[in-house]
């Protein structure tokens, strides 16, 4: 999945683009956030094949300049770290705006709350893509059509 989501972009245009272990949503992505500085325009060439190979095994891209893409092994784990990664990016953008200094979490503390998200909520991305096809379908949508 790939967005240009108002504060993953914001981030993606920052001198220092990386994403502090500043609570447990940014933690969850601590080591597991690849940062893309190649942008060199639009990308109608061979952007996807140097993107895939820029990717390294981690789920999520900061595409600088440009926005985010997260791949998956499912669709629900996509939209999950997407999800939660632009509600990281809003923390952390949100935190600067104050102008105040930021309570970093150590690299232990972010290791650990990260291990935690991936391998004691495995079923999470599951249950929330699920959540929200059931409040579509109560409310009549038409997503699945």
């Amino acid at each position: 999945m790939h967005v240009h989501s108002k504060y993953a972009t914001v981030l993606a245009c920052l001198q220092d683009p990386v994403l502090p272990p500043l609570d447990q949503n940014c933690m969850r992505f601590f080591e597991r956030v690849v940062i893309d500085t190649g942008f060199d325009g639009m990308g109608l060439g061979d952007e996807a094949q140097r993107v895939s190979q820029a990717l390294d095994g981690k789920p999520v891209m900061l595409m600088g300049q440009h926005g985010v893409l997260v791949a998956s092994a499912t669709v629900a784990q996509a939209f999950d770290d997407l999800y939660y990664f632009e509600r990281a990016c809003e923390t952390y953008v949100t935190a600067l705006m104050t102008g105040q200094p930021l309570r970093i979490a150590s690299a232990c503390v972010a290791q650990k709350t990260a291990r935690q998200w991936t391998e004691d909520y495995k079923s999470f991305a599951d249950q929330h893509l699920a959540e929200l096809k059931a409040i579509l379908d109560e409310e009549g949508a038409s997503y699945a059509e």
